[in-house]
């Protein structure tokens, strides 16, 4: 009578560990070229098309199949989801060991981006069976959220570091290690779980989806080396007909990927937009701190991630105490706040130049990881409670897509406004007007979308809970 819930609470202590250490890892892949894409790119003999491309290919694949791997892990399986994800995240990564040019590295890229998105839905997904809602669900996901910080912490300086210790390829290879650990970790440990109910395959909402989104990213990608050319043009128009058609797809087909009844939902609604705000509003201007930094203040490579850890690792600190205010704020309000906060830091980075010390950084980027932290933790836990129980890491998906899809939205913005800044005085002199002119529009733009999280009011908060929920009903039945 008693060994059942000692086994239930180990269980969900093992799920808890391999989640967080997987989601860590996804995001020390994704932001490992950032401190050494120049090192990248010299050795793969890349241009100037080619080092965008090392930057931003893994978001095509992340942006492009975190819909699919959420509703798969529903119907198929989140454990057998998880594992797919990270088999194929070792071979990818290999890939990119020993990628001989710019294409097949990015290849490799773009694949890792798939397999980071069927373990981040995945994974969410298996949180979210394993914690019924209540203080311990918002502990589980305040630390998963606190993984997304920690990730952007470490991968730049991890990258940085054994870049100038060995090789940038050394990297991959460590990486790819560390994914066959997870792997087998999970192969072994986890319990399988997925939704009662398995839902009939929905090819044409995947196939519209996957290639707008591909496509919407590659423009974005390709649109910094100049808006007008022909196929960026084609790419964008290709992109919002594809979208467009997904849209009437999901209307009209018996069992959709994505319900359009969730955006009835306004916690789901708060999800997707809170997260989309993150991606444009605040990671967007995050990508090009290291470059700005390096640019104006000289800083190395090394030096350059170690000022963006003070967004990230404060991100990383903060994410797990948002727990402790959920029962007097609750989960959207949190995203509302912590936007507000990262607007308010990213402002006070207007007027940082070629003549500012790099301790001009630190206020802003202390204020803005801050925010940071409690929006990963509070959209962790929001994205889980804004679906029905049996469709938990499709909204795990929806919101993981909707950040990853809005950072390649604000890299572009960004990016455009550093070519449209004044020119003269000089590399850094541009670099610093770029980024104030830069720093204004994210900052509003994430106060805007704190406004607009605040105003999906619901009929019911979920702060509730600070005594313990009773468990769901078994919508999700353990396999």
């Amino acid at each position: 009578m008693t060994t059942e819930p000692v086994e239930r609470r180990s269980s969900a202590r093992s799920t808890l560990a391999i989640s967080c250490v997987a989601t860590l890892l996804v995001l020390i892949n994704f932001t490992a070229p950032v401190s050494t894409v120049q090192t990248v790119r010299a050795a793969l003999g890349s241009g100037p098309s080619g080092q965008t491309w090392i930057l931003g290919s893994i978001s095509v694949g992340l942006a492009a199949c975190l819909m699919v791997a959420g509703t798969l892990a529903d119907d198929y399986g989140r454990k057998r989801m998880f594992v797919i994800g990270g088999a194929l995240l070792v071979v990818s990564t290999v890939v990119c060991a020993v990628a001989p040019v710019t294409l097949v590295f990015v290849l490799g890229r773009i694949v890792q981006g798939a397999a980071s998105a069927a373990l981040l839905a995945s994974s969410l997904g298996l949180l979210a069976h394993a914690f019924a809602p209540g203080p311990e669900r918002a502990r589980a996901t305040g630390l998963w959220g606190a993984m997304v910080g920690g990730g952007i912490a470490i991968g730049p300086v991890f990258s940085a570091l054994l870049g100038r210790a060995t090789d940038w390829r050394v990297t991959y290879w460590v990486l790819a290690a560390l994914a066959a650990l997870v792997m087998l970790w999970a192969a072994r440990s986890l319990e399988e779980s997925r939704s009662a109910h398995k839902r009939a395959f929905d090819l044409a909402g995947v196939l519209t989806l996957g290639a707008g989104i591909t496509l919407l990213i590659a423009g974005l990608t390709e649109g910094r080396g100049g808006w007008g050319r022909p196929h960026v043009l084609v790419f964008l128009v290709a992109a919002v007909v594809l979208l467009a058609g997904f849209v009437v797809i999901e209307k009209r087909v018996a069992e959709p990927m994505l319900e359009p009844a969730f955006f009835k939902r306004p916690a789901f609604v708060a999800s997707v937009v809170g997260a989309l705000v993150t991606g444009m509003g605040v990671i967007g201007l995050m990508t090009y701190v290291p470059t700005a930094a390096q640019s104006m203040q000289g800083l190395s490579p090394l030096g350059s991630a170690g000022l963006l850890a003070f967004w990230s690792g404060l991100s990383f600190l903060a994410a797990p105490q948002a727990r402790r205010f959920v029962a007097r704020v609750g989960d959207r309000q949190q995203v509302a706040a912590g936007l507000a906060l990262c607007g308010i830091g990213e402002l006070a980075l207007t007027g940082i130049g070629e003549e500012s010390s790099w301790w001009r950084f630190v206020p802003g980027l202390v204020l803005a990881g801050l925010g940071s932290g409690v929006v990963n933790a509070a959209l962790a836990g929001l994205a889980v409670r804004s679906v029905p129980a049996h469709r938990v890491a499709v909204g795990s998906a929806a919101n993981n897509a909707s950040r990853y899809l809005g950072s390649s939205l604000g890299v572009a913005l960004v990016a455009a406004i550093l070519a449209l800044a004044p020119r003269g005085g000089g590399a850094a002199h541009e670099m610093g007007t770029g980024m104030s002119y830069a720093a204004v529009v994210s900052g509003c733009l994430a106060i805007a979308g704190a406004v607009l999280v605040a105003l999906c009011h619901e009929r019911t908060e979920p702060a509730a809970a600070a005594v313990p929920a009773a468990p769901e009903p078994q919508l999700s039945e353990p396999v």
